[in-house]
């Protein structure tokens, strides 16, 4: 029943944004088909729904041939394969709208794992390969919201970006997904919904981490000087507090 519901959700909620901003899009499509390369939209294949490939859309905030250059399907701070009204966009999330169409189709759902291309796909340890998909992909989820800004993780000085999100940043994102699939609910789907507006609002707040108290403890080395890190625990500051001898 709620599969069905959530389906029937993802209908109604796609096919009222779509129409209330189409107006409020039109000066940003004429914007992006002048500036920029001239594109206007990018479809991309990404892994679905039980690991079918599908073609997502977004709009156009990177250099056509931003998969041949660069980092490749990593996208790093103030890249520079991005363009100047793409960082807004990427910024404000505005460029994942167009993936309202991929919802109206049933290739994504609101809320559920981010699909990826198959390259970080395969960055997932095997067995959250096999399960991570068995329901459909999502717009946001706890991932997205959790690596919110995982650009500036990766552009950390010395580090290699890929080797750091195949180690790090991939095994915890699939368990946080799979934390998701084992949690799934409407109340989850709207606290999520709510987070990821938050988290845009908010950008180093740790809401997540308090409105879920059983999410995955973050890995030692996603934590040091981090917008990703967990509220301390109460305890570790009472042992840090020095109290002098009398």
């Amino acid at each position: 029943m709620y599969l069905i519901f959530k389906r029937l959700s993802d209908i109604l909620f796609a096919s009222i944004a779509l129409v209330l901003l189409s107006p409020c899009l039109l000066p940003l499509l004429i914007a992006l088909r002048f500036t920029g390369e001239g594109e206007v939209f990018y479809r991309q294949t990404r892994v679905g729904f039980r690991n079918r490939p599908f073609r997502i859309w977004k709009f156009a905030t990177m250099l056509k041939n931003s998969p041949n250059l660069g980092s490749g399907s990593l996208t790093l701070r103030n890249d520079p394969r991005v363009t100047p009204l793409g960082h807004f966009l990427r910024k404000t999330k505005i460029n994942e709208l167009p993936q309202l169409i991929n919802l109206l189709r049933g290739d994504m759902t609101l809320v559920g794992p981010r699909p990826q291309m198959m390259e970080d796909f395969e960055a997932f340890p095997v067995d959250i390969q096999e399960i991570i998909y068995n329901i459909r992909p999502g717009i946001t989820g706890i991932g997205s919201i959790v690596f919110r800004d995982e650009e500036r993780m990766l552009s950390m000085p010395g580090r290699d970006p890929r080797r750091f999100y195949v180690e790090q940043i991939a095994p915890y994102k699939g368990r946080l997904e799979c934390w998701y699939m084992g949690k799934m609910s409407f109340w989850n789907d709207i606290c999520l919904l709510f987070l990821t507006g938050w988290s845009i609002i908010q950008p180093d707040s740790d809401l997540h981490f308090r409105v879920f108290r059983d999410l995955p403890e973050l890995p030692e080395a996603l934590r040091p000087g981090d917008p990703l890190k967990a509220p301390p625990d109460p305890l570790e500051r009472v042992s840090e507090t020095h109290v002098p001898f009398i």
